[in-house]
């Protein structure tokens, strides 16, 4: 093994100085260590700064194939200084890893020279708050991956909600946000909005949907070849292991990751087995068994995006992940709370006005603003539903809302779809109280529910059937009462038709001819129920 002088030293990787503040960082060091570096240490620095691995240095230091002596150094040396400093000025731990993280950590602490900076950041990982929103503005994104996430040029209103969680993440740094809401509200199209609004203020940004039923290894695998394009990864570590350092790279640089439609690998699970499935007609509801509630859980293989939800926000770091879903998961339960970093945003219709802009975008004529609040109130401002229905509306009504209004169905075709997927996934006692809800028509409160409710409910069940609605977001809740959209109100009266139908089918035909009388009240019951909705809004 060949030596060099002190000279030859203090020349090896010299052109580290043309883009490095190398005086400040051997003070730093030198500080963090408790005396100046080495000559030797700071030749291996700026071999590291220059891009070279151990073994790189090895061979040009000592013109030796054996890196085993750099790699000494490096272990027990300036990696631990480099932690020490850095973990300092940021005030949570930063951990090296691997030499190709060095340059990264380095120059995210401001240590890297910058043509138009007159002279370097001190302490620039410490999180002010003032400081960092103003100069996040004129700071490029290094990494933009969009995944499938589709075109939200044409976007219709919101600005409320996004300026909030523009807040959340930027101002008050939350780490991990959910945005909730029913199918078709557009959580897709807003996550992408969000994103774009918010990209000048991350240095990474990655979106994915789960709808592709995206296992959680393979995403965490894509993750961290976005995050350490440099690195050699290894895949064979344990999950937990390498969230450990998908949280690193959260806290060496601003990433926002967004998520969307987690609710695609949920599926409920009863704790005992006495209903292993949930009941198909109304008549079933009176069964012994028929009570059991399930919790909202993951399906099998993909148990493990719970630890990485639980992590992301148990964990300290600067970045952000936004989750859209339909249904809350128990990890955001837990964790969140208004003055937490982990929030919670629930999506509810647009207004008249936006949902006016979409019928005109689809081509309808809506200069009789009283028929179009009547529509756009059937549909509770939902976006896809507005959709849907105005191509209904186009093709078969010539795009006469009032035609369409005229006939009375509100519940038919892809709406149906939608409605009859999430209505499949609840237990026998969701069924029963969102029955009851759409038949009464004020604001009920959970006592009222279990007061009034036939058969008899205990109050747990009654409450754990509540939250359960409510994280599935097919409930509206105002002030301590409870209440549903006028869509939700018509397809429920619909199904108790049908459900009526089908048991008076199985009893015997004599009993048809009551049929109709029922079928006629309950239409008459929910279209009252309906105009009274919507006069109260």
């Amino acid at each position: 093994m060949t030596f060099h002088s002190s000279s030859q030293v203090e020349e090896e990787f010299i052109e580290a100085k043309n883009n490095w503040e190398l005086e400040k960082l051997y003070v730093d060091l030198g500080l963090a260590k408790g005396k100046s570096l080495t000559p030797v240490e700071k030749k291996f620095l700026r071999g590291l700064l220059c891009g070279f691995s151990p073994a790189e240095i090895a061979s040009t230091v000592y013109q030796s194939r054996s890196s085993s002596t750099v790699r000494v150094y490096l272990s027990n040396g300036l990696y631990k200084y480099i932690e020490e400093m850095l973990s300092h000025q940021a005030g949570y731990s930063i951990k090296v890893k691997s030499w190709s993280r060095v340059t990264q950590l380095l120059e995210k602490a401001g240590y890297k020279k910058v043509r138009l900076q007159s002279e370097p950041i001190d302490n620039p990982l410490k999180i002010d708050i003032k400081q960092d929103i103003a100069s996040v503005g004129t700071r490029s994104v290094l990494v933009e991956d969009w995944g499938e996430a589709p075109d939200a040029s044409i976007f219709y209103g919101r600005a409320t909600e996004l300026s909030q969680i523009e807040q959340w993440t930027v101002e008050e740094r939350c780490r991990l946000v959910m945005i909730l809401g029913m199918s078709g509200v557009g959580k897709t199209a807003f996550s992408v909005k969000l994103a774009e609004q918010l990209k000048d203020k991350f240095d990474y940004v990655i979106w994915r949907s789960l709808n592709f039923n995206l296992s959680p290894d393979t995403l965490l695998n894509r993750l961290l070849q976005i995050l350490l394009p440099n690195q050699e990864i290894d895949f064979t570590e344990s999950f937990s292991s390498r969230i450990s350092h998908l949280i690193d790279c959260l806290r060496s640089s601003r990433c926002l990751i967004v998520l969307d439609n987690f609710d695609s690998i949920l599926c409920d699970r009863y704790i005992e087995i006495a209903e292993p499935f949930p009941p198909t007609s109304i008549s079933q509801l009176s069964q012994k068994n028929s009570y059991l509630l399930p919790q909202i859980s993951y399906c099998q293989g993909y148990e493990t995006y719970g630890e990485l939800l639980r992590r992301v926000g148990d964990s300290q770091h600067q970045s952000c992940l936004i989750v859209t879903s339909r249904e809350k998961p128990q990890e955001i339960s837990v964790l969140e709370g208004k003055s937490l970093p982990v929030r919670c945003l629930k999506l509810i219709g647009l207004s008249y006005v936006e949902s006016k802009n979409i019928l005109q975008t689809k081509g309808l004529i809506t200069s009789q603003d009283e028929v179009c609040k009547t529509l756009v109130d059937w549909y509770a401002g939902n976006p896809l539903f507005i959709k849907l229905v105005a191509t209904a509306i186009e093709e078969l009504f010539d795009g006469s809302i009032n035609y369409f209004l005229e006939q009375g169905t509100v519940v038919f075709g892809d709406i149906r779809v939608i409605l009859d997927k999430q209505f499949n996934r609840l237990s026998s006692l969701e069924k029963l109280i969102m029955y009851w809800l759409a038949l009464n028509s004020d604001l009920v409160s959970v006592r009222k529910l279990q007061r009034d409710i036939v058969p008899r409910v205990s109050q747990r069940l009654i409450l754990e059937a509540i939250e359960l609605l409510q994280k599935r977001s097919l409930i509206e809740k105002k002030a301590a009462n409870f209440s549903q959209i006028p869509v939700l109100i018509e397809y429920i009266g619909e199904r108790l038709i049908e459900e009526n139908l089908q048991t008076i089918g199985d009893i015997g035909g004599s009993l048809l001819i009551s049929y109709t009388i029922l079928e006629n009240k309950i239409k008459n019951y929910i279209r009252e129920m309906r105009l009274k909705s919507i006069i109260s809004d």
